[in-house]
C-alpha cells in the first residue's frame, strides 16, 4: 500500500513500513518493521520549510536529490548529473541477504542494521570525537555511545558530495569498511536517517545546521582567558588568584570553581566551611571584571540534602534490576535525569536558588554523558526510555536545562561548558570540551583531529583542556613545552581555557573526613605563572595575541551562528577544490582568514605547513605566493606558525 502527501511517500510492503519525506534541503527516511511510523523528532526538531518537492509512487525529489526505493533498496541520486551518491548495498540472490535487516525485540523495539555501498574515492569526516581518533574515517569502526572523552555525533560528511545524519540516539555502531558502510543499533523504535547534497562541503554543513538548528551565540565578554584548575579548595584561594592576576595587569574573563566545593554531591551549593560568603566573593570578582563559573555534577549522593526531593519526584535515572546505584565515586549515587522536562525545571530552580542568589549564572556541566560506573546500557532507564534506546540524547537534555531556564529568565545567550554532546547540542548553548585526557604530545595530536571532526559534525563551540588533564607535572620540562604548545593552539580556539590536574598534588585540607570541600585533593598550580618565568613570558605574549584577536573572533563566531560553519575549520571547508587539503589533519583554518599549524612534536623547532594556492602573510611579515604546496616553516618555542590569508585585489 502506498500513501502520498505533498511532501512524503509512505510504503507498506508487508515486511516493513518506509516513509520517504522532503525535509529542509534534504530527504528524511524512516523505517519500522511493522505498524505506524512513530512521531519521534530527536535532532530534527526545527520547523524548516521545503519547496519544489516532487512525490511519486517510488521516489521523492527535494533539494536537487532523488531518493528512490527500487527492489526494496534505497538510492540517493544527484539529479543534476544522475549520479548515485549513496545507495543501500545489494547482494546476489543466492546469498538470500539484504542490505537492511530489522529484528523485532520486545514491545515496539527492534534491532537494526543498514549497509550502504562503499566507494573507493571517498573521504569521510565528522562523527564526533574518539580517543583512537583517525581524521579520514574510511576504514574506522565507531561505537555510537557517550563516554568520558568520547562523544558520538552521528553526522557524516562525504567527499562524494553528501551529508548523512543517523537521527537515532540509541546505542549502536557505525563501520566504514571498504566493502560496505554499516549503521547498526542494538535497540530502537525507528530507523531514522537524513541525507542532503551540496556542491561544496560548506554548503552541505549549512543544509545540515539548518535542520538541526544553528548554534547559539558565543558571548563577547567570554572571549578572553578562562582560569581553571583541579581544584580551588577555598574561597580565599580563588580571591588570591584573582588578585595576583590583577597585580600582573591581567584580567581573566572567567574564573572556574571545580568539583567538590560542595558538601555532598547533589547539594548544588557551596560547603560554607570553605566558602563562607559566596556572594561577597562573586561581588568582589565581578567588580574586577571577572565572572564566576561553577562545576555542577548530575550525581546525587543519597546523603545529599536534595536526594529525597529528586527521588520522590522521579527525577533520577533508575536501574532496571538490582540496587538503584548508577555511579560509585566518593559515595553511592544516582544520576539526575535531565531527559524529563519537569526534572529540568526542578534542577534549574535549584541552581537558580543557590548559585543564582550569589550572582553566578555560568555552569560547568561535568559528568554529562553521564559517566556510569559500568556501561551496561540495558540496565539503566531514563524518563524518555531505556538508555539502550536513548542514551546519546542525555547530554543534549542536560544542556537544555540551563538553556531553557536562562532563556525564560530573559538571558540572550546562555552558554554552558559541558563534557558531552549530541546532534543539535550547539543550539542549546553547549560549549563542549573533550573530557579527561592525558597530558602528552600524542594526545594533543588526537585532540586536533577531534576538534576538526567535531566541527564537521556540527559542534562548533569545542575546546580541550590546555595541556591535557592528567599526568602533567609543572616541574617537568617536557610538560612545560607541551603546555606552551597547547596554549598557543588554544589561543586559536573558540574559548581560551586553562585547566588540568597538575602534579605534584597539593593534597586535601582535612585528613579525617569523607565528605565536603575538605577531603578531596587538589592538583598543583595551573595559573600562567605556575611554570616559571620563561614559560610565563610566552603565555603572556599569546594572551596579548588573544586579546588582539577578540574583534575577529567575535566576527567569526557571528558567522558560525549565521551559517553553522565551525570556527576551527578543516582545510577542505575553505578549499574544497584542493585535493591536497582533504588529508590535512595537523593544521586548520581559524575562520576564513587564519591558517593555524600547531606544533605537536616535542623538541620540534620547525614544521611542515601546506599553503593552498594564494597569497599568505607569515608571522614574520613575509608574503608567500603559494601555488599549493608544502613549506618548511620555523617554529621556535615562542611561536606557533600562523598564516593570514590575503585576498586578491
Amino acid at each position: 500500500m502506498i500513501t502520498k502527501t505533498d511532501t512524503s511517500l509512505t510504503i507498506h510492503n508487508g515486511d516493513e513500513t518506509i516513509r520517504i519525506e522532503a525535509w529542509g534541503k534534504g530527504i528524511r527516511v524512516r523505517i519500522v518493521p511493522c505498524g505506524e511510523i512513530p512521531d519521534l523528532k530527536w535532532a530534527l526538531d526545527e520547523d524548516v520549510p521545503v519547496s519544489d518537492v516532487t512525490v511519486c509512487d517510488d521516489h521523492v525529489d527535494n533539494g536537487g536529490m532523488r531518493c528512490i526505493l527500487e527492489n526494496g533498496a534505497l538510492r540517493f541520486v544527484r539529479m543534476a548529473d544522475d549520479t548515485v551518491v549513496l545507495a543501500e548495498k545489494t547482494y546476489p540472490w543466492a546469498l538470500h541477504k539484504r542490505g537492511r535487516t530489522l529484528h523485532p525485540l520486545s514491545g515496539n523495539s527492534f534491532s537494526a542494521e543498514i549497509v550502504f555501498e562503499s566507494y573507493e574515492d571517498e573521504h569521510l569526516h565528522g562523527m564526533g570525537q574518539y580517543r583512537d581518533a583517525v581524521y579520514d574515517l574510511k576504514g574506522a569502526s565507531l561505537e555510537l555511545s557517550p563516554r568520558n572523552s568520547q562523544i558520538s555525533v552521528p553526522f557524516l560528511l562525504s567527499s562524494r558530495g553528501y551529508g548523512f545524519l543517523w537521527n537515532d540516539p540509541s546505542i549502536g555502531r557505525a563501520t566504514f569498511a571498504t566493502n560496505g558502510t554499516t549503521w547498526s543499533t542494538r535497540s530502537t523504535r525507528c530507523v531514522d536517517m537524513w541525507v542532503t547534497i551540496g556542491d561544496t562541503p560548506s554548503q552541505i554543513l549549512q543544509n545540515y545546521s539548518q535542520v538541526i538548528g544553528r548554534p547559539s551565540p558565543l558571548p563577547d565578554d567570554l572571549l578572553g582567558l578562562w582560569q581553571c584548575k583541579l581544584r580551588y579548595r577555598t574561597q580565599q584561594e580563588v580571591l588570591d588568584v584573582a588578585h595576583e592576576y590583577a597585580k600582573r595587569g591581567i584580567k581573566p574573563d572567567v574564573i572556574v570553581i571545580d568539583f567538590f566545593h560542595w558538601d555532598y554531591q547533589g547539594d548544588w551549593d557551596f560547603d560554607r566551611k570553605y566558602w563562607p560568603d559566596p556572594k561577597a566573593m562573586v561581588d568582589e570578582l565581578n567588580d574586577m571584571g571577572i565572572r564566576v563559573m561553577v562545576s555542577v555534577w548530575p550525581t546525587v549522593d543519597e546523603r545529599s540534602k536534595n536526594y529525597r526531593a529528586f527521588r520522590d519526584n522521579g527525577f533520577l535515572i533508575r536501574t532496571d534490576r538490582g540496587q538503584d546505584i548508577t555511579m560509585d565515586f566518593f559515595g553511592k549515587m544516582r544520576f539526575f535525569d535531565a531527559t524529563g522536562p519537569e526534572a529540568r525545571k526542578f534542577g534549574y530552580g535549584l541552581l537558580k536558588s543557590s548559585y543564582g542568589s550569589y550572582g553566578i549564572d555560568l555552569f560547568w556541566l561535568d559528568e554529562a554523558e553521564p559517566e556510569y560506573s559500568v556501561y551496561d546500557y540495558d540496565h539503566y532507564r531514563q524518563y524518555i526510555g531505556s538508555t539502550l534506546e536513548t542514551g546519546n540524547f542525555y547530554p543534549r537534555c542536560h544542556a537544555q536545562m540551563i538553556y531553557d531556564g536562562q532563556k525564560a529568565d530573559g538571558k540572550d545567550s546562555p552558554l554552558s561548558l559541558i563534557r558531552c554532546a549530541w546532534v543539535g547540542s550547539c543550539k542549546l548553548g553547549a560549549l563542549v570540551w573533550s573530557g579527561d585526557i592525558e597530558s602528552s604530545f600524542r594526545e594533543m595530536r588526537v585532540q586536533l583531529i577531534n576538534g576538526l571532526n567535531m566541527g564537521v559534525a556540527g559542534i562548533p563551540w569545542w575546546i580541550s583542556d590546555t595541556g591535557g588533564f592528567y599526568n602533567g607535572n609543572i616541574e617537568d620540562p617536557v610538560f612545560k613545552e607541551l603546555l606552551v604548545r597547547w596554549y598557543q593552539w588554544a589561543v586559536y580556539m573558540p574559548i581560551l581555557r586553562m585547566h588540568g590536574d597538575r602534579q605534584p598534588n597539593m593534597g586535601s585540607l582535612e585528613k579525617d573526613t569523607d565528605h565536603g570541600g575538605g577531603f578531596c585533593s587538589s592538583g598543583a598550580g595551573n595559573e600562567l605563572w605556575s611554570y616559571g618565568e620563561d614559560v610565563y613570558a610566552i603565555l603572556k605574549k599569546y594572551l596579548d595575541v588573544r586579546e588582539s584577536l577578540k574583534p575577529y573572533i567575535s566576527e567569526t563566531a557571528a558567522e558560525t551562528v549565521r551559517t553553522g560553519l565551525p570556527m576551527m575549520r578543516a582545510m577542505f571547508l575553505e578549499f574544497p577544490e584542493d585535493e591536497g587539503c582533504y588529508g590535512l589533519c595537523d593544521q586548520y583554518m581559524f575562520g576564513s582568514r587564519y591558517l593555524v599549524a600547531p606544533v605537536t612534536e616535542y623538541g620540534a623547532r620547525q614544521r611542515r605547513v601546506y599553503l593552498p594556492k594564494g597569497r599568505w602573510l607569515s608571522s614574520d611579515g613575509t608574503v608567500v605566493q603559494s601555488s599549493g604546496r608544502n613549506y618548511a616553516v620555523p617554529a621556535p618555542l615562542d611561536l606557533i606558525p600562523v598564516f593570514e590569508r590575503l585576498r586578491e585585489d
